[in-house]
């Protein structure tokens, strides 16, 4: 899953990079604030991709005496900060900006230069786009889209997903921006685009942050791994019930397991050490991004607190 995230980053980011490049020379040109917009939004994303990397490489580093779980969520803690940066610069300045030529306005030159760029730009980000859903697609197996995008544990997917799914909208904005300005001569239309452009990567921003902020806080497996798991631990013999399950995301692929059981009372502590062995080899063969598995028999603490 982290090999197809990168390639996905990488994609994005060689994408992004020319784009920006081209938006900026293209918005010089001919002054249009709606392609000014777009040139940020680029080069926001192009940040942004550089982040995410940065993230995946640091939660690769191993558990240490401060971090006993290892730092799996860095990836969710740079999600974040990239969903903050296209807020703050991605939609603010783009909003800016639009605010900025509807105040005073100037007329674009050179509107050829724009579509140009502009159709180039849509069909890059159309194939960064198209790989980002073919790798979404290749992880939500048999979920539907919403579903999977509340359920997912890795971000970067998502994050890129979004990101190009915004600049494919604003893309199209710009351009429908850009042409009224043409037709009709009223540069406001220019100016409005921008706006819109603002307004649909704040939009973006939050729905990511909304996504991250639970992973980032310490969100729960899904529902069916907390299930299998409880399976598991009701088919052992000398457990007689399953008291609680908790599950936390220590990063996409750790997933930390605490569980709670009452045991039989005939149960010997040699007995209870070898089947605790057992489900905790279980659960890890059946569930391989379960990495750690803390049980307590319930049962037996209660005992010995009473004798």
């Amino acid at each position: 899953m982290a090999s197809g995230s990168k390639k996905v980053i990488f994609a994005a980011l060689a994408g992004n990079t020319l784009i920006a490049v081209t938006k900026f020379v293209a918005a010089s040109i001919t002054g249009s604030s709606a392609m000014l917009s777009e040139a940020i939004h680029s080069l926001v994303d192009t940040g942004n991709q550089g982040l995410l990397l940065y993230g995946m490489n640091r939660a690769q580093k191993p558990a240490d005496e401060n971090f006993p779980f290892g730092h799996g969520k860095e990836i969710y803690f740079w999600s974040f900060v990239v969903a903050i940066l296209i807020f703050a610069l991605g939609g603010g300045i783009s909003v800016y900006e639009g605010i900025h030529h509807l105040l005073h306005p100037q007329p674009a030159t050179n509107p050829l230069i724009n579509y140009l760029v502009l159709s180039l730009a849509i069909i890059f980000e159309g194939v960064a786009w198209l790989f980002a859903l073919r790798e979404f697609r290749r992880t939500k197996g048999k979920n539907g889209y919403i579903e999977a995008i509340n359920q997912t544990k890795d971000p970067s997917v998502l994050v890129v997903l979004f990101e190009d799914s915004a600049a494919m909208l604003g893309l199209l904005v710009a351009l429908i921006g850009i042409g009224l300005t043409q037709l009709t001569g009223n540069v406001y239309f220019d100016g409005g685009a921008s706006i819109l452009i603002g307004f649909i990567l704040i939009g973006t921003a939050i729905w990511l942050a909304r996504e991250t902020k639970g992973l980032l806080i310490g969100e729960s497996a899904e529902p069916q791994i907390v299930q299998g798991i409880r399976e598991i631990v009701q088919e052992n013999t000398i457990i007689e019930s399953v008291n609680e399950i908790l599950t936390m995301h220590m990063g996409p692929d750790f997933i930390l397991v605490t569980l709670s059981a009452d045991f039989v009372d005939n149960a010997s502590a040699d007995a209870v050490e070898e089947q605790i062995a057992e489900l905790d080899l279980q659960v890890k063969i059946r569930f391989p991004r379960v990495k750690r598995v803390f049980i307590e028999a319930e049962k037996m603490v209660r005992k010995r607190i009473v004798s």
